[in-house]
């Protein structure tokens, strides 16, 4: 982690208008309008949030982990980090981080990840896909633009650390957050915000105990 990449914000919890609380395990969708300035809160600490971005406009637009990779040549994204489209457009660029590392390969749990990396009587537990499926499923925004199970691409982890060894392996490690540690990004263009806040209770890297985290939206 590069210490030159931690940057905080000025701005100010008070006068945000959107201000919320996402528990363990819940999605959390949300229209953020151009020019906004969109802040995800670590509230105790190592919490995966997996999120997903997409055109508020045209959700075959979306966040692109091949793209954002490829452009910036870096697995991972802090302060300064463009997020691109699968059009290649920004859709937003990461102007604080107190973290400092945010991974975009590691992708969202599932019952079938669950079931092969720990064992088969986690199948049943629930996971970020469960989550993503069922905002796409039931909320206002994701039915107006017609979303559905197809429209879940590879997501970034925010706060989480998955190092890739130098045999092309993932490595699902401690994570480098701690309680209070934010990441905050504005939006280049309508976007509606799709986040799992991941319900993981069988990975050690989160001490299993998945935990809320906060929300904010400036003007």
């Amino acid at each position: 982690m590069n210490t030159q990449n931690l940057v905080e914000s000025t701005l100010n919890p008070d006068h945000a208008v959107i201000n919320e609380i996402c528990d363990a395990g819940e999605p959390w969708v949300k229209e953020i309008k151009k020019g906004q300035t969109f802040r995800i809160v670590d509230l105790e600490g190592n919490q995966a949030v997996d999120t997903l971005f997409y055109n508020a406009h045209d959700a075959t637009e979306r966040y692109s982990a091949t793209d954002t990779i490829r452009r910036q040549h870096s697995l991972y994204l802090t302060t300064g980090s463009k997020l691109y489209s699968n059009f290649g457009n920004v859709m937003l660029v990461i102007t604080a981080d107190t973290c400092g590392r945010h991974d975009t390969v590691g992708g969202a749990c599932a019952a079938e990840s669950n079931t092969t990396r720990y064992a088969l009587e986690k199948y049943p537990m629930h996971s970020c896909r469960d989550s993503f499926l069922h905002a796409l499923a039931h909320d206002p925004v994701c039915e107006r633009l017609g979303m559905n199970k197809r429209d879940i691409p590879a997501n970034i982890n925010f706060f989480m650390n998955v190092p890739v060894t130098e045999a092309g392996k993932l490595e699902f490690a401690d994570g480098v957050s701690a309680p209070g540690k934010y990441v905050e990004m504005r939006a280049e263009m309508d976007i509606v915000v799709l986040i799992s806040n991941c319900p993981q209770l069988n990975n050690p890297c989160n001490a299993y105990n998945p935990t809320p985290v906060r929300l904010l939206v400036w003007n």
